[in-house]
């Protein structure tokens, strides 16, 4: 069975205050332990004199893909046409005509825009930043932080403040995504996070309507529309705007086409999405109400899950999730991924997950063991901290996951 449902939200004020977990290791002030550049007022001439000084091919050069070598080791896509792919390289506008037809307010709040990585390729992250420095509005950047977890090189991140806006902070262990980005927004300064993975390239004019829904609702959270770069050709392909998020009860995400019902409904192909969960790697939410909310479950591992505990913890405390249609950003897709998991690629993720299912899906996480009989059998062993969890997050909202009622959301027909 696969069920895309939302989640009653609270119709009172919502109060969660408390962060989920202790990070108190993460406390270290910037001098300590990141590196910035000052390049935050720069007219656009003294912008791009920044970009063009830096030492791109010098840096490139140092991690470069060696012929002979099998192109996937590393990094699980082709090395060798990553690198052949210029970091600045021009990219097919792929928004409905009628999204180039919208304008934005003038005073959209700056945002910090938040990537961690762990072993990037050095061209996939330095395409990310540039991507990012070539189609932003200057002044809607207020940083960009780069969180190094704890990469084998530290000039990975450390050699690319020499951009502009760029910080860099560098783990001391490893301490996977979830963690990273908790750090990352600590750090932060602007009034709106932005959270992208490192190997991704930004299209046309897609910040400002994410940051326009934002303001609009700070209790809104939005995800643009996904593009693919092929993993084999680094190609640039545009994805559907059809589509929303959706899941098993193993809590595997999964796209969902839009019905032709559904996509009836939207007269104007520039509305954006509700949909129940994000696929989690590229969104945009106010700083304020992450921290509100409580921001990430810290005690999650490595990666995975963490985007239905987000998801979840967004609708159950009274806000939205959104796809933006004008909204588009690339990203290279994987089959596995290139770094190791402590305990297991498949033990992290049942331990993400279950947590996700303990702490908010109420009588529902039955169907998480039906889906999945071995997580079990680990749960004992994590029920102190999931009561913690359960106390500190969940009692004092007194909100419930709850399927929302067929006929008051749209869902596809096959989800039965």
């Amino acid at each position: 069975m696969f069920f895309s449902f939302f989640f009653q939200k609270n119709q009172g004020p919502s109060l969660l205050t408390v962060s989920t977990l202790s990070v108190s290791y993460f406390a270290t002030s910037c001098m300590d332990n990141c590196v910035e550049n000052d390049a935050l007022q720069l007219s656009e001439a003294e912008w791009d004199d920044l970009l063009d000084q830096f030492e791109e091919k010098s840096y490139l050069n140092a991690r470069r893909w060696k012929p002979g070598l099998d192109p996937y080791k590393l990094h699980a896509f082709n090395q060798r046409e990553c690198e052949r792919t210029p970091s600045n390289r021009a990219l097919r506008d792929t928004r409905h005509y009628r999204c180039t037809t919208l304008h934005y307010g003038p005073d959209l709040p700056p945002t910090s825009i938040v990537i961690t990585f762990h072993n990037e390729a050095r061209a996939t992250l330095l395409r990310t930043i540039r991507s990012i420095l070539n189609r932003t509005p200057v002044h809607l950047i207020h940083e960009i932080i780069l969180v190094d977890d704890f990469s084998d090189d530290p000039n990975d991140c450390l050699l690319l403040t020499k951009l502009p806006k760029v910080k860099c902070l560098r783990n001391d262990r490893r301490e996977g995504l979830i963690r990273s980005r908790v750090r990352g927004a600590d750090m932060a300064r602007g009034e709106v996070l932005t959270f992208l993975d490192s190997h991704c390239e930004v299209n046309k004019d897609w910040l400002l309507p994410l940051l326009q829904r934002v303001k609009e609702d700070r209790t809104r959270v939005v995800s643009p529309v996904i593009d693919i770069i092929n993993m084999d050709t680094f190609a640039y392909v545009a994805a559907s705007a059809d589509l929303r998020g959706g899941f098993d009860w193993s809590l595997h995400f999964k796209w969902e086409q839009l019905s032709a019902e559904q996509r009836a409904r939207r007269a104007d192909p520039t509305e954006p999405i509700k949909t129940p969960i994000i696929a989690g790697g590229l969104f945009v939410i106010d700083r304020s109400w992450f921290n509100h909310l409580g921001k990430y479950d810290t005690a999650m591992d490595i990666w995975g899950g963490e985007n239905f505990e987000i998801s979840f913890r967004v609708w159950m405390c009274g806000g939205s999730l959104e796809i933006v249609p004008c909204s588009r950003v690339g990203h290279v897709f994987r089959k596995k991924h290139p770094y190791v998991f402590p305990d297991g690629n498949a033990n992290t993720y049942i331990k993400n997950t279950r947590r996700t299912a303990e702490v908010w899906m109420d009588e529902f996480k039955l169907f998480y063991y039906w889906a999945r009989p071995a997580a079990p059998r680990e749960l004992r062993r994590q029920r102190p901290a999931v009561l913690l969890l359960l106390f500190t997050v969940v009692s004092p909202i007194s909100l419930g996951f709850r399927l929302y009622p067929h006929n008051h959301h749209p869902v596809s027909e096959h989800n039965h």
